[in-house]
């Protein structure tokens, strides 16, 4: 027998009730429209996503994942390298991942896992992909090739698309999803299936839709999770899974900018001879840099702008994508980490089982309603983007820096590594477990980040583990509402 959990697409709608109201159709699919009065959106979600949404909800997805599980690995490892690209480096595991303690376990029916991914390996966004073929349209200008790695640029051609997930993202996904099966199948039953979220936006989407199949497929087709509300990604909506909200946000590029003059002046140079008349400037290498990357998770092989760059300047490239972070939605950014605050509320209401109590990004309609977001799940899964993600670790206090980085040169305790916090289909998981001391069992949570226990050092003795009250108690910034932060985002 097939348990199915339903599917359910949150859009706005106006009705007199404060709750969602449901509405069938002929396929036999169930909608919750939220009431745009108590909805903050003044831009309804685009009728090409809703249609999109119908058909992929209604199980027409299978061009969006593998047809096997087996088919394809989820890790491209072709190169030490790759693990130094920063956000666009393909997910590994930082760590092996570590079974609870001994006297732990999460089997109970207290315990719960929750867990926050970045979606799966996509083209550069509109953006990037402008900026990278501007520096690329540099070396192809070029009237001589004199080093043999560029000669391949000869009958190049440009073959990216842009945003979207590439195929092997949304293997990413596929096999995220039944790796979380495999790990804890036991808290999944007829009737308790993973409640499934997703920022709006296409590539979030479709990486949670691929997740649930990956989740289904381990379960051998007995257990269909489906992707329960996805929250638009407008100007004015109430989104935890986006970083959106803080218009008064400056991201300061001074600091990454000046490492990137300091370790691409020996590229440039290098680059500038082997491509005359190229005239390569450092504010190119980042973005040809990219490329190696972007090129490697579309073809599924290593791209051949790689060769162009030494390992050595791929772990500077890192540091380069690590002072981006963190001076975006990271600590270097006065109002970075509030950003992150609302889903911090979000999920201490998950792990205490209590109303989420929120004055910032959260949305009160979906927040209060046992249908959009119930509190009675052993496995949540929630789907984002790495600049939100950044913002959550920040406002949880993981990953915390003594000094402010220096941007002439990477610290021996620097571990704020972009590529080890926010890959492509990066995730933390917050486990909520059951330890017995001295006879009596006391709820402990544990975070991991890409397997690889975070210290919490903040609200226990280092180890890994917190007690649950410790726990909500370390977290009075984001359950004081960012204390005064948040305000600070619309102030004129």
């Amino acid at each position: 027998m097939v348990k199915n959990s339903g599917h359910l697409l949150v859009l706005p709608s106006s009705t007199s009730s404060g709750k969602p109201a449901a509405v069938y159709d002929d396929s036999g699919l169930t909608y919750y429209r939220v009431p745009s009065s108590s909805f903050p959106i003044r831009k309804a979600i685009s009728i090409s996503l809703a249609l999109f949404m119908t058909v992929l909800l209604s199980g027409h997805y299978f061009d969006l994942v593998p047809r096997l599980a087996s088919e394809s690995n989820n890790r491209i490892l072709f190169s030490e390298s790759q693990r130094f690209w920063g956000p666009y480096s393909p997910y590994y595991p930082v760590e092996e991942y570590p079974q609870p303690p001994n006297g732990c376990s999460i089997t109970q029916a207290s315990t719960l896992v929750n867990i926050l991914q970045r979606h799966g390996a996509r083209y550069p966004t509109s953006g990037a992909s402008k900026r990278i073929q501007r520096s690329l349209q540099k070396l192809l200008n070029a009237s001589k090739y004199a080093d043999m790695k560029l000669q391949f640029l000869r009958s190049y051609q440009w073959h990216l698309g842009e945003a979207d997930l590439v195929p092997f993202g949304t293997t990413q996904s596929f096999h995220s999803g039944a790796e979380i099966y495999h790990r804890y199948r036991h808290l999944v039953d007829d009737h308790m299936l993973p409640f499934v979220r997703a920022s709006g936006g296409d590539r979030v989407v479709k990486s949670a839709v691929n997740w649930t199949a990956g989740f289904a497929d381990a379960s051998g087709q007995l257990y269909h999770p489906s992707v329960s509300v996805i929250i638009p990604e407008t100007e004015t909506s109430n989104n935890t899974l986006e970083n959106n909200m803080c218009p008064n946000s400056r991201a300061s590029e001074d600091e990454a900018n000046m490492w990137r003059d300091i370790f691409s002046a020996s590229i440039v140079h290098r680059l500038n001879a082997a491509a005359v008349g190229a005239e390569i400037l450092s504010e190119d290498i980042p973005e040809l840099m990219s490329l190696c990357a972007f090129e490697t998770v579309f073809e599924e092989k290593e791209s051949q702008f790689c060769d162009l760059f030494s390992l050595e300047e791929f772990q500077a490239y890192e540091y380069y994508q690590d002072l981006q972070k963190y001076y975006m939605t990271g600590y270097g950014n006065p109002l970075g980490r509030v950003q992150g605050v609302g889903y911090v509320n979000e999920l201490l209401a998950r792990l205490s089982g209590r109303p989420v109590e929120d004055h910032t990004q959260t949305n009160s309609t979906l927040d209060s309603s046992p249908i959009t977001f119930p509190l009675n799940r052993t496995i949540y899964a929630d789907f984002s983007h790495d600049n939100e993600m950044v913002a959550i670790y920040s406002a949880l206090g993981l990953f915390p820096q003594m000094h402010p980085p220096n941007p002439t040169k990477a610290g021996p305790q620097w571990t704020w590594v972009v590529s080890r916090l926010v890959p492509f289909s990066g995730r933390m998981i917050t486990e909520k477990m059951q330890c017995f001391e001295a006879g009596i069992p006391r709820d402990f949570i544990r975070i991991l980040i890409n397997d690889a226990i975070q210290p919490l050092a903040f609200c226990g003795a280092g180890d890994g583990l917190c007690g649950l009250e410790a726990f909500v108690d370390s977290q009075m910034y984001a359950r004081r509402n960012g204390a005064g932060d948040f305000e600070k985002c619309f102030l004129e």
